[in-house]
């Protein structure tokens, strides 16, 4: 038996060097998508199980096999969120927005979803998304995707990723659709994969976007679903594509784009990447006329996009942008107060300040230069009897004797 505390498989501690990853993208995201018109808002990580079931289809993926189910104390059935749309707009219900109108929103955090870990894809993994509810304009489908195509080149892989697109059509377009599609499939039925074979009845669309090798050489000659849509479902299209051009946002028609959740419709988009393995999608989203009502809301239609903020990072090339620090090392216990005093009133002018209490003076300056601070700020029994302080640069290792009453502002000089 393995005695060594481990994290849960499928989730991820993120150390310090991640978060500062993270952290940009989270806020590059936020700044960008407020550029929008997007405000941030935030919904609990755990809802009633309904709020998932009803909205993603009972035959998706996520549904019959990826939510985290559990029954509360109040044997009320709770799922921990494993997307963030059905959230928000479960938010706008119960908080009566319906009438605040178009509503927009930015949104981050954790998502859990039990599958498989691969690369980039975890058990508990974080998004950041986008949320347009209130108009079925064309113009809301290339606003959305223009900002996460801003997004995309402000993390700088816009070189390594490419937007695909695709129309999924109405619902009785869809559904017409299926019907030729499980037609030709079903000749093919023993020879699809096993998730394939499992989909054929509950989720057909889905077997378009499979993976496997086998699927995709049988689908190659399906029917394109494009062919099924009627002319407001084309002209709509259309007018998303033109717009995007107009944009000069290049992008690829995939006739096999179908996304996983029951609730999208018309225009759907993802940015693929081949640097991720099988975890091609980067960031992804479309249209979602339904969701509201179907949650039991007014018809108030809607569009926006997600994306993993693990599977960002591993593409970005972010480095930590370091914040210049200085290490103040109190030599003897006597000096801690005045070396404490000296930290706080360097802190309150936004000076990052590291105290050394222990170890010997060798030892203190060692770890300054692990820290990559800037200087360290020396203060013993000699220094005080001669009212001064030792400033040493640690990138040069010179030093200089600086009094007391002037120790603040000559600090201040060195951190601009």
């Amino acid at each position: 038996m393995n005695n060594k505390l481990q994290s849960v498989r499928g989730t991820h501690d993120h150390l310090p060097e991640d978060m500062y990853k993270y952290s940009n993208i989270i806020t590059k995201a936020e700044n960008i998508s407020a550029l929008y018109g997007f405000k941030p808002m935030a919904t609990p990580i755990f809802e009633f199980s309904s709020v998932f079931k009803k909205t993603l289809g009972e035959s998706s993926d996520i549904v019959t096999k990826e939510m985290y189910t559990f029954k509360d104390k109040g044997d009320e059935e709770i799922t921990l969120r494993p997307e963030g749309t059905a959230g928000i707009v479960r938010a706008i219900i119960s908080n009566g927005l319906s009438q605040e109108m178009p509503f927009k929103s930015f949104y981050h955090g954790p998502m859990f979803r039990y599958e498989r870990p691969q690369k980039g894809r975890l058990r508990q993994f974080h998004q950041i998304g986008i949320e347009l509810l209130g108009t079925k304009s064309e113009q809301a489908d290339i606003e959305i995707i223009a900002c996460a195509n801003n997004l995309i080149k402000a993390l700088d892989i816009d070189g390594s990723s490419t937007l695909h697109i695709n129309s999924l059509g109405n619902i009785t377009e869809r559904k017409t659709y299926i019907a030729d599609l499980l037609i030709y499939l079903k000749d093919f039925k023993n020879k699809l994969s096993i998730s394939s074979i499992d989909r054929f009845e509950k989720n057909p669309l889905r077997i378009l976007d499979s993976k496997a090798e086998e699927d995709i050489e049988i689908v190659k000659n399906a029917p394109k679903l494009i062919n099924y849509l009627e002319s407001e479902s084309k002209d709509s299209f259309n007018k998303v594509l033109e717009g995007l051009n107009n944009l000069n946002i290049t992008y690829e028609i995939n006739h096999k784009l179908v996304r996983g959740l029951d609730y999208y419709n018309n225009t759907t988009f993802e940015f693929i990447t081949n640097k991720l393995g099988s975890q091609s999608a980067i960031l992804a989203g479309g249209r979602y006329d339904n969701l509201m009502k179907q949650m039991g809301g007014p018809d108030i239609p809607g569009i926006g996009w997600a994306a993993g903020i693990e599977r960002l990072a591993l593409l970005t090339t972010i480095k930590e942008d370091k914040k210049k620090s200085v290490s103040i090392i109190p030599v003897g216990i006597e000096n801690n107060i005045l070396c404490i005093n000296l930290a706080d009133e360097l802190r309150n002018k936004n000076i990052s300040i590291d105290m050394a209490y222990s170890g010997n003076l060798k030892k203190r300056l060692k770890q300054a230069n692990k820290i990559s601070a800037d200087y360290a700020i020396i203060i013993g029994d000699e220094e005080i009897q001669n009212n001064n302080a030792i400033i040493r640069n640690l990138e040069t290792g010179s030093q200089e004797y600086i009094e007391l009453d002037k120790l603040v502002k000559h600090i201040e000089k060195k951190m601009l």
